[in-house]
């Protein structure tokens, strides 16, 4: 029998790993393209000069996230690791100090003594290690550490968010592509809030005026930079 015709109901923190990887990775691409994109046109850039800097800035930071999500779930998923090897180890050396600390973990949550040892001992008679990675430990299929699947979303997600300001580079003429750069890179910004929002189930209207106001920052910053070194140069 499947896990899901033993408990078919789903819930929202199954989605928690993809999710905020592809969120991360669609922000981050579509900020950090725009921004470079809107920092270059400031600077009184060609337009080739300004579609050669967003691609590159795609290819870089698709790798960088990649990379930088492998890396830092690999980490989280050799802790783990560890931890369940060690826990694995105290099982074998001493069952019955795991099976009590197992009950003191379900006393502490408000289930009187007697019953908290009876569920310990029969969680442990089932699957002693999966009953401490969950309760002691904190560890659970939804939560789990999944490095590839983190590195492939945020990279690919990357590419999709940095896609929008190039779009705009490569349609609109030089003279219009900071305040247009802008624009759209904002309004996905707020699609791309409301849908992070709307899939883990949160209130949509924090999230939109989170991710655009740190957006609009970080064009703004750019902007004037490339601006006052564009002035120098």
């Amino acid at each position: 029998m499947s896990r899901l015709e033993r408990h078919p109901e789903r819930h929202l923190v199954a989605r928690i790993g993809w999710l905020r990887a592809a969120v991360l990775g669609a922000n981050d691409g579509l900020v950090s393209t725009a921004s470079l994109i809107v920092g270059v046109a400031a600077a009184q850039t060609s337009k080739s000069g300004i579609l050669i800097a967003g691609v590159a800035g795609l290819v870089a930071g698709a790798m960088s996230m990649a990379a930088g999500e492998y890396v830092s779930v690999s980490s989280q998923s050799d802790t783990e690791t560890a931890d369940l090897e060690r826990e694995t180890a105290e099982l074998k050396a001493d069952p019955e100090a795991e099976t009590e600390e197992l009950a003191a973990i379900y006393r502490e949550r408000g289930i009187d003594p007697a019953t908290a040892l009876a569920v310990a001992r029969q969680l442990m008679a089932n699957d002693a290690l999966g009953a401490h990675a969950r309760d002691e430990l904190g560890i659970s299929e939804h939560t789990t550490a999944r490095p590839i699947q983190a590195a492939l979303t945020s990279a690919g997600t990357f590419a999709i968010g940095a896609l929008v300001p190039l779009i705009v580079v490569i349609v609109v003429p030089a003279s219009g592509l900071v305040g247009l750069v802008s624009g759209s890179a904002l309004a996905g910004l707020a699609l791309l809030g409301w849908l992070g929002a709307k899939a883990g189930g949160a209130g949509a209207w924090k999230a939109v005026v989170r991710v655009t106001f740190w957006g609009a920052l970080a064009m703004g910053l750019t902007a004037g930079i490339g601006r006052i070194f564009g002035t120098v140069v």
